[in-house]
């Protein structure tokens, strides 16, 4: 589909003229299945899927970005953003402005597609589950470390399984989450798969 669908606006001429990002708005459905074919896809190293709040699998996706004659090809940017980034982006292409009268949760990727800064402006990320805080994400500046806390996690059935696949997808409270105070901590600069969470021994002072 994405393919047939660059392919007319390269056969419209518009290629030079149209800005193009691609995403997908959550990790694979490791639940779903059809009869007794699982479906789920695989999140690669990351632990957890859709719909489990806070684990990496679940929300860290690929952005995929075609920009002629700004955006060299073959780029890599390292940062973390959000899909709410798309609104304030836009709007700053289109030439308008984003309303001051409220608190904009994105912000407009602009600066680092041209380069111009070399950091996304999220220093927090925060990750819920329905209207629940499962997690924290705090993106260090000076040191470019980040860092991730779980205050709830899914209780994966079978138990590490990695999964809810006895329910079909995990929960945000109750029997099905289970709660950290401390909250599990994670440096995902060093630990993208979220296999160590630090301990007092071990977290930074």
């Amino acid at each position: 589909f994405i393919g047939r669908l660059l392919d007319v606006i390269d056969k419209e001429d518009l290629k030079n003229t149209t800005f193009i990002y691609f995403a997908s708005d959550h990790g694979g459905f490791l639940e779903a299945h059809r009869g007794d074919s699982q479906l789920g896809g695989w999140n690669g190293i990351y632990k957890g899927g859709k719909g489990m709040g806070g684990w990496e699998g679940g929300i860290r996706v690929p952005g995929i970005f075609r920009w002629p004659g700004v955006l060299p090809a073959g780029t890599v940017i390292d940062e973390p953003t959000s899909l709410m980034d798309i609104y304030p982006t836009v709007v700053q292409l289109a030439g308008g402005t984003v309303p001051q009268d409220r608190v904009m949760d994105g912000h407009t990727l602009l600066p680092l597609l041209r380069g111009t800064e070399q950091h996304s402006r999220h220093e927090f990320l925060f990750h819920y589950c329905g209207v629940f805080l499962h997690a924290v994400r705090w993106h260090q500046r000076d040191s470019g470390t980040i860092w991730k806390a779980h205050y709830a996690t899914p209780v994966f059935q079978p138990e590490a399984s990695g999964a809810c696949f006895r329910r079909g997808i995990c929960p945000c409270f109750g029997d099905g989450v289970t709660h950290h105070d401390p909250p599990l901590l994670f440096n995902l600069s060093r630990d993208p798969s979220e296999a160590n969470p630090l301990s007092a021994d071990t977290e930074p002072l």
